[in-house]
């Protein structure tokens, strides 16, 4: 079994100091997260890496460590679901060779672009990306065509170890590092390069419930997979890790904690509104960790140091307007409410104003004519109404009850 060391580590970020592929990304303290679990937060913002995510280190480092040994090589072929696939194309173009990258047919569109847009061919295949990996393997089929996996490569993993470095650099008061888990590539490199420097630091690795295969493994004490994960967190959906990976998160890994979908969308939010900083869902799972009360916790982070790493920011546009769209529901600023009314003209003005008197925003509104429960002549009216919270939305049903028309609130968006 092929080991990455530290060694392995710095050579790759040695190896990045001549290219303007991979670049040092910052750290950011964040107040508002801070403020949430009493940890003090510092924010690894690598999805400000080039192709908005961490996953340019590990190709990089793999694709150019292949070229230098095997020149003849003119083609590399790979499976993702978006972020390994840009950080592929943007490695192949650089290296003067030529890129094939397969992905699932539920991929963002978003991150399809952005992949042609690097210079590979994208081959759309299979709903999931254990069906988009199968593929890809049966077009490695020249003897100068070579395979680079998203993260059963040792060469991958110390590129994206390079992290782990770069975040004792630059918050050497470090205690606790929140690592988002997948296959494994970026939280095994991560551990592996901060146990070695830093033994002390704990390294968390953060999984999605519908992804939790880490979990799951470690407590069978073998690998365990799923054939699909179902998770808004798609850059860590891949179904489970490599021997390889596997080995070396149980090897240097502290912890594995799971959060919820909700907890991701609820990220998402907070960082787009405090931190002013618009992440995937992959790229939100690590800080999503620290907006459960029960993990904080559970870790002990308060008074504490606490890194979580922004993976990526690739989100697709669709898929921020539904995790906004569920976020403002659960905060209660979006709602929807239903009133029984005499289907009479004018009514409908009437409770228009009534709801925008108390200064709440209507965005739709649909007449229920055909409900079998429905007296002659009546109708529900059903608003979309944006509101500034629970407190707002007590004000907007108490006017419109106190003027004599039942209301109910339900939460079917």
């Amino acid at each position: 079994m092929s080991r990455v060391t530290i060694d392995d580590i710095e050579a790759a970020q040695a190896r990045f100091a001549d290219t303007d592929v991979v670049q040092s990304t910052p750290v950011q303290r964040s107040r508002s997260l801070s403020e949430q679990c009493g940890a003090e937060v510092v924010l690894k913002m690598e999805h400000l890496q080039r192709t908005g995510s961490f996953k340019p280190r590990g190709a990089y480092n793999a694709v150019s460590r292949l070229v230098e040994a095997e020149p003849s090589v003119d083609r590399v072929v790979a499976a993702s679901a978006g972020n390994h696939a840009q950080g592929v194309a943007l490695a192949a173009t650089a290296a003067g060779i030529d890129a094939t990258i397969v992905m699932p047919e539920s991929a963002p569109g978003a991150k399809i672009e952005a992949t042609r847009s690097y210079g590979a061919e994208v081959v759309l295949h299979g709903a999931v990306f254990a069906e988009a990996m199968a593929h890809a393997r049966t077009l490695v089929d020249d003897p100068h065509t070579r395979f680079v996996h998203a993260f059963d490569d040792p060469d991958v993993v110390a590129g994206q170890g390079t992290i782990g470095l770069e975040v004792l650099d630059s918050a050497p008061a470090v205690d606790t590092v929140l690592v988002p888990v997948g296959g494994g590539g970026l939280a095994g490199g991560v551990a592996a390069a901060i146990k070695a420097r830093s033994p002390a630091v704990r390294v968390i690795g953060v999984q999605t419930e519908g992804a939790s295969t880490l979990s799951e493994s470690l407590a069978a004490g073998e690998l365990v997979t799923r054939e699909e994960p179902d998770t808004i967190a798609d850059g860590i959906a891949t179904g489970g890790m490599s021997e390889l990976t596997f080995e070396l998160l149980d090897a240097h890994l502290d912890d594995v904690v799971v959060v919820s979908d909700d907890d991701v969308a609820s990220a998402i939010l907070l960082l787009l509104e405090r931190a002013k900083q618009m992440v995937e869902g992959a790229g939100a799972t690590a800080a999503a960790a620290l907006l459960n009360d029960a993990i904080v916790d559970d870790l002990d982070l308060a008074e504490e140091t606490v890194v979580p790493l922004l993976c990526g920011g690739n989100i697709d546009v669709t898929t921020l307007k539904e995790v906004v769209t569920h976020a403002l529901v659960d905060r209660q600023q979006l709602i929807e409410l239903s009133v029984r009314i005499d289907d009479t003209p004018g009514t409908m003005g009437e409770i228009a104003t009534l709801i925008g008197a108390e200064r709440a925003n209507i965005r739709t509104v649909r007449h229920e004519r055909s409900h079998p429960d429905l007296p002659v002549g009546d109708a529900d009216l059903v608003f979309e109404v944006e509101t500034n919270g629970p407190a707002h939305v007590d004000r907007v049903l108490s006017a419109v009850r106190e003027a004599g028309y039942a209301v109910e609130w339900t939460t079917e968006m």
